[in-house]
């Protein structure tokens, strides 16, 4: 019996292009199917070590919805690396000023934290719009559950 685990070669990897519409749908939602992608999660070539994920390109991130109270309670911090430079925004307001880093930052925390992790970020292009840039890549529409 060949006990051998199967790892696949960068070009037996193939790499799709995707796109989720976040309109009206949660937030965590969204993120979770964008890193289920992004990670490569939904193919049987799935290898942890390996980024055997897709591109994904998410529209109409200003019009995601967050459940509860988080709107109001939800902050979301940061810290200059100076004494006293902790800067802190509500959900509200990131959603309205910019609603592309708030789903940025939902995404990232949802990928390893390492160097694969940063890798497979850089295929994630967020959009506040319905526009966007990608129409060459011909991307096909995935359903969030």
């Amino acid at each position: 019996m060949n006990n051998v685990t199967y790892s696949p070669k960068k070009d037996e990897i193939e790499k799709k292009w995707y796109i989720i519409d976040a309109a009206n749908k949660p937030l965590g939602k969204v993120a979770t199917e964008a890193a289920k992608l992004l990670r490569g999660k939904h193919k049987p070539t799935y290898t942890p070590n390996i980024d055997t994920g897709d591109h994904v390109i998410i529209i109409n991130a200003k019009d995601v919805v967050l459940t509860g109270n988080k709107l109001n309670q939800k902050m979301y911090r940061h810290h200059s690396g100076y004494i006293g430079g902790l800067k802190e925004i509500s959900a509200k307001e990131m959603l309205e000023k910019n609603p592309e880093k708030a789903m940025m930052i939902a995404v990232k925390g949802m990928l390893p934290h390492n160097t694969l992790g940063r890798e497979q970020l850089k295929k994630l292009r967020v959009y506040a719009g319905n526009e966007h840039v990608n129409q060459a890549q011909k991307p096909e529409v995935w359903e969030v559950k």
